[in-house]
């Protein structure tokens, strides 16, 4: 296979309601989304579901639209491939850049299993018909906002919430919540907003009564020692997110006992390839994972839905009902959970949802296109 156009569209969508975490706020979000064309015409998206800011990571909305025009998308025009997995032999020698790389990767995978006739999940080696979804709630601005949003989730039938967390929003916003709702399943998420600080500690290991399922990434990224050193005196296990961006980090992490759950994302670990092998090496060992997101538009979102298929991804995933997030989506029809229950498209090869053209340009705040 080989790709002859590629294009990038920056994209601005605004959220339905604005988002908190230990870091910033947000009211919007721009995402690049990659549109991939081969010499026959036939077309495949992926999407770059970078931050603005370099507040998860290092990458930026910026750097990815640079790193993806100067360099992925020249590497990637004209190569030769025969799976999507081996497209990124096309940019090996470009270092770091996940997040650009994961628009690219994801848009190979799109393009080649509807090339192929096939499901996007069936390409990657999915098998669940559904996928349990959870969602996720940012800091709100008081105990009461915050157990009203959880209600409203469990309301709509979600099975699980996650709640961020950040030093001095943390042990009260929880017991607030596990009061309301004491069988939900619930989970924190700190961002490495956490040192080993004693009074940080404090916080961490009063949560460890809270009943739940997971604390994840209380620490900075590379920190692997201060995890270890923490789940080794709780009973709650910790789930690491940012610090695992290779199969390298993983096996790190379970040689020092860092972490006794996975949040696989496709973003920060640069395209669909790397979530399976990490999936893979987890279910090896294991590990239970879930799929991570990133708020990401349709394009990104149908993906992880796809991924979250696997065999390996036991609990809840990120990949709630689009509409909790945008008025409108980009992609018909648009992602919606049933009683926090995700339909896995089966029925339609590639991402089993069509892209709103007409959508996406008229949202798009600068284009790019390169051709062979």
């Amino acid at each position: 296979m080989r790709i002859d156009r590629i294009e990038l569209l920056q994209v601005r969508l605004p959220l339905v309601h604005e988002f908190e975490t230990s870091s910033h706020r947000k009211s919007y979000l721009e995402h690049v989304l990659v549109r991939v064309e081969d010499a026959g015409g036939a077309v495949g998206w992926g999407e770059v579901a970078s931050p603005s800011g370099p507040f998860y990571a290092a990458e930026t909305v910026e750097t990815c639209w640079t790193i993806g025009s100067a360099y992925l998308a020249p590497a990637l025009l004209g190569a030769e491939w025969e799976h999507p997995a081996r497209a990124s032999v096309a940019w090996e020698k470009v270092r770091g850049n996940e997040f650009a790389k994961a628009g690219f990767d994801m848009a190979c995978w799109s393009l080649w299993s509807c090339a192929e006739g096939v499901p996007l999940a069936g390409a990657l080696g999915g098998e669940r018909r559904t996928v349990v979804a959870g969602v996720s709630l940012g800091i709100e601005p008081g105990v009461d906002a915050l157990v009203e949003q959880v209600r409203r989730q469990v309301e709509a039938g979600y099975p699980r919430v996650k709640l961020k967390i950040a030093p001095g929003w943390d042990v009260e916003p929880v017991a607030a919540v596990r009061a309301e709702f004491p069988d939900l399943a619930l989970h924190v998420d700190a961002n490495g907003a956490y040192t080993e600080d004693e009074d940080h500690l404090v916080a961490l290991r009063a949560l460890d009564g809270a009943g739940l399922t997971m604390i994840e990434q209380p620490f900075a990224p590379r920190d692997l020692m201060a995890s270890a050193r923490l789940q080794a005196v709780l009973d709650t296990p910790v789930c690491l997110d940012e610090s695992i961006v290779d199969g390298h980090d993983l096996e790190t992490a379970l040689a020092v006992g860092a972490g006794r759950v996975l949040n696989i994302k496709v973003s920060r670990m640069g395209g669909l390839t790397a979530a399976v092998a990490a999936h893979d090496l987890a279910r090896e060992h294991g590990v239970p994972v879930w799929c991570g997101g990133m708020h990401e538009f349709g394009v990104g979102r149908a993906a992880n839905v796809a991924l979250s298929s696997l065999p390996g991804f036991v609990l809840p995933s990120d990949v709630s009902g689009s509409d909790k997030y945008y008025a409108r989506d980009v992609v018909t029809p648009p992602i919606r959970a049933d009683h926090g229950n995700v339909a896995v498209p089966w029925d339609t090869p590639g991402l089993g949802h069509d892209v709103d053209e007409d959508f996406v340009r008229a949202h798009a705040v600068r284009t790019h296109e390169g051709t062979r």
